[in-house]
């Protein structure tokens, strides 16, 4: 799982994981819509292949990247426990907000 994470705090991985999302991509069409050299593109994506989250199609001599979401449903199982935290919160902040008079004049002061 670190290492998922570690594979995920390049910046440059995520955006190639946000086109690979809508599906699945040449090199060439990550290298061009990333403004990256062809070589820096195939290091992240031997990165994110050996970390399980992208793979490898070979059609002649293209090769196609398609994201593998399993990985990142992981990530997903392990942020959720967090996510009911922050939400806990949220609501208990809308209802404190609810419970506020919406005219300032009608606030009273313990002064």
């Amino acid at each position: 799982m670190a290492s998922t994470f570690e594979v995920l705090a390049e910046p440059r991985r995520r955006e190639i994981l946000d086109l690979l999302r809508t599906g699945e991509r040449p090199v060439g069409d990550l290298v061009d819509r990333l403004a990256l050299t062809q070589p820096t593109v195939s290091k992240h994506l031997k990165v994110l292949r050996e970390a399980g989250l992208v793979d490898v199609r070979h059609d002649a001599q293209r090769r196609w990247y398609r994201l593998r979401p399993e990985p990142l449903a992981e990530i997903d199982e392990w942020l959720e426990p967090y996510r009911r935290l922050w939400n806990a919160s949220l609501d208990a902040l809308e209802r404190h907000l609810d419970a506020m008079p919406d005219d300032p004049g009608e606030r009273t002061t313990d002064d």
